[in-house]
């Protein structure tokens, strides 16, 4: 996807989801490595991460967009635009856009561990002594699953 074709969705969910037009900037950035997208309060422009875009579906990354879309119209309305406003919450959850950034498929780590318990699953870098280590949501028994894409 190139940055035109960015900017065509951008408007397009805009207007179909927020029946107000986009009139700034959107954009890709390469620096953006944890966040799905950011919008600048200066010039209301947006970024959004290219890896996103590429590796995860379509509808996932609309959600992205749309939660940046949310900071977008707030703040041009004069509203409170950060995450832990109500009026934020709900526009966010009445155009069905994400809370938070979906982790990527190549951001998951070398290591699978889930819980025997409650089933939670755990992504590390390193490996975890599971003698030490119990889960944190039910201080269950943690497991290693064999990860078949382990460079």
């Amino acid at each position: 996807m190139t940055n035109q074709q960015l900017q065509r969705l951008v408007e397009e969910v805009s207007l179909q989801y927020f029946h107000q037009p986009f009139q700034h900037q959107a954009v890709f950035n390469a620096r953006l490595k944890t966040t799905g997208g950011r919008y600048h309060i200066s010039d209301h422009h947006l970024d959004f991460n290219p890896k996103m875009a590429l590796e995860l579906p379509l509808a996932s990354f609309t959600a992205i967009i749309k939660h940046e879309l949310c900071h977008y119209h707030l703040h041009l309305a004069g509203l409170p635009y950060d995450h832990r406003s109500r009026e934020f919450r709900q526009l966010l959850q009445q155009v069905g856009g994400s809370r938070f950034a979906p982790r990527l498929p190549s951001n998951q780590g070398k290591y699978h561990y889930y819980c025997q318990h409650c089933h939670l699953d755990y992504y590390r870098q390193r490996r975890l002594n599971l003698q030490r280590y119990v889960c944190g949501r039910c201080q269950g028994k943690l497991v290693a699953v064999p990860m078949s894409h382990v460079s």
